[in-house]
């Protein structure tokens, strides 16, 4: 098996896991968590790797590290994913996790390119205007790019949604220079 297909289906199981508590959001918080630890923590990204330490020891001491300190079912699932030798999945797994909770829950991701910092009235309308589009909630992310000039680009997936005073400028040039050749 690809190594994306082994992630997506870990995923699979842990999202199940998390709606039989209830808590999808919240196991995805405690995911992400895992997930930057073992790629910015060198001593635990050369522990989980090490090939002297046993999967046995590893998946023992994960429970003694995060057994106060996450659901039970979570601490196994990730002992799960260590005694299976995938623990440099965890990112990954992340991700897909993600992915999974947001088709389940409905939820789409924008990218949302404005020309300066919108006010919190701006975002909400905003907002509400792809969730109308969408039919989904929508889980804006914005990024600031003062060449635009004014209005907004948008892309969710494949689709891009292009509002942008540049634009717009750009094509009466294009329509004016047109008429002129005629």
């Amino acid at each position: 098996m690809r190594e994306p297909t082994v992630a997506r289906n870990y995923a699979e199981v842990l999202a199940a896991l998390a709606g039989e508590a209830k808590d999808l959001d919240g196991w995805g918080a405690i995911m992400d968590q895992v997930a930057q630890a073992c790629t910015t923590d060198e001593r635990l990204k050369e522990f989980l790797a090490s090939p002297r330490v046993s999967a046995v020891e590893k998946a023992r001491i994960i429970g003694e590290a995060y057994g106060a300190r996450m659901p039970r079912k979570m601490v196994r699932f990730l002992q799960s994913v260590v005694m299976h030798r995938r623990q440099h999945l965890l990112a990954e797994i992340a991700i897909e996790y993600h992915t999974i909770v947001d088709r389940l829950t409905g939820r789409v991701h924008a990218q949302v390119q404005v020309a300066k910092e919108p006010a919190a009235g701006e975002k909400q309308a905003i907002e509400t205007q792809l969730a109308r589009i969408t039919g989904k909630t929508v889980v804006p992310h914005y990024a600031v790019q003062p060449r635009l000039l004014g209005g907004v680009v948008v892309r969710i997936g494949d689709t891009v949604m292009d509002g942008s005073l540049a634009r717009r400028l750009a094509s009466l040039g294009q329509r004016m220079l047109g008429s002129a050749a005629r």
